[in-house]
């Protein structure tokens, strides 16, 4: 059992610089009421659209936004150019999934260069968008799957999303409970903290050393052997981000084992490699999953027995025990302080795109602790759906 941890921070150090996450693009089959699901049961802000009432008639995308997490929902009316045919064969392939975690940058131009001089793959080399509002610099890169970065230089941009977006008004008042008319908006979370890929068997390390030669990115953990296992599955983990730790990327990947993993299913019903899930950042976790669940949103479930000794090795938390234990919300200590999360079911048919909801102080990890405890919520899902 290894787990291993790389602190540098010095961004100076920073071959390929970021000033963190831009969105996560997803490609959806009906984007409308995606962003209606994510207004309402996640509590983001509708900001920004692009379709055909203003000019764009092959796709609907909607901007929607929690603090500095953006999300972008696109799908295609009428598939005429290739752009559009990659869409419509994306959601038929792979179901309602990520398409991009796009990347701010400093300079796209440089970023670009830099990356595909150390290997990438480039999708789109450096162009500018312009509109009122001012300029933007876009490039992108392929990653794992059919999944790409785009890296957006936003500098000289002051519009509400991109060129080619009109501002939005939201779809529900952002963060009201449904049917709460008297309840205060509240933020459900403020930041993306991380974004999980998962690969095919034997290819992790091989996307790390991408991350690690590409974009300049370090390792910062890794689990293996029998950090991530149970019984009847396990799975191996490795951890890269840049310098600052603004972007972190886990990457998993299946190990052998008796039956199943979480990560062999998802391979099978996206159709390959691609981001699991995406952790979102709030400052009070209770607040946010009960908002959340009165808005029905799903969580997996934990044994109470969990709890029984959680005190014991977790110590003392802002969350009492008894109120994690009513909300199902997992914690974890190392040594820079403890963390508490929660992860949602699926959020769409296929048990492919999951998100989790993490509350840090001090501690940087993810959740080692919660492993098996998490894991075995997730073998008892996917029994229920028969495809453990």
């Amino acid at each position: 059992m290894t787990e291993t941890t790389d602190k540098t921070t010095d961004k100076t150090k920073d071959a390929f610089p970021v000033k963190g996450m831009d969105a996560v693009v997803f490609a959806v089959g009906n984007a409308k009421q995606a962003a209606h699901y994510y207004s309402t049961a996640f509590g983001m802000k509708l900001v920004a659209y692009s379709g055909p009432e203003n000019g764009y008639r092959e796709t609907a995308s909607y901007v929607l936004e929690s603090g500095s997490a953006r999300f972008v929902l696109t799908s295609v009316i009428k598939a005429t150019t290739d752009h559009g045919r990659f869409l419509a064969e994306h959601v038929a392939a792979h179901g309602d999934g990520v398409i991009d975690l796009a990347i701010e940058v400093p300079d796209a131009r440089a970023a670009y260069e830099y990356a595909v001089e150390h290997g990438a793959t480039g999708l789109a080399e450096p162009h500018e968008l312009k509109d009122e509002h001012g300029t933007v610099v876009l490039a992108a890169i392929a990653t794992y799957g059919q999944t790409r970065h785009t890296l957006v230089d936003r500098s000289g941009y002051d519009g509400p999303y991109l060129p080619g977006y009109v501002a939005a008004d939201p779809i529900v008042e952002p963060g009201r409970r449904p049917g709460g008319a008297g309840a205060s908006p509240t933020r459900r979370f403020q930041a993306i903290d991380h974004c999980v890929g998962n690969v095919e068997l034997g290819r992790m390390d091989e996307w790390v050393a991408f991350y690690n030669k590409v974009m300049g990115f370090t390792n910062m953990k890794e689990f293996v052997g029998d950090d991530i296992a149970t019984e009847y599955s396990a799975l191996m983990s490795k951890v890269v981000a840049d310098g600052t730790r603004k972007v972190k990327f886990p990457l998993n990947e299946p190990a052998i084992a008796k039956k199943k993993s979480q990560i062999d299913e998802y391979l099978e019903f996206y159709g390959g490699p691609g981001v699991q899930h995406i952790a979102l950042a709030t400052n009070d976790i209770v607040a946010t999953v009960r908002e959340m669940r009165a808005a029905g949103v799903q969580f997996l479930d934990t044994p109470d027995s969990y709890y029984d000794t959680l005190g014991e090795w977790v110590g003392e938390t802002r969350v009492p025990i008894d109120t994690l234990r009513e909300l199902k919300i997992l914690a974890d200590r190392d040594e820079d302080g403890y963390l508490l999360q929660i992860f949602t079911k699926p959020v769409q048919d296929r048990p492919t795109v999951f998100f989790e909801m993490i509350e840090r102080h001090g501690s940087m990890g993810f959740g080692k602790g919660n492993f098996k405890a998490l894991f075995e919520a997730i073998e008892r899902e996917q029994a229920l759906r028969g495809n453990l």
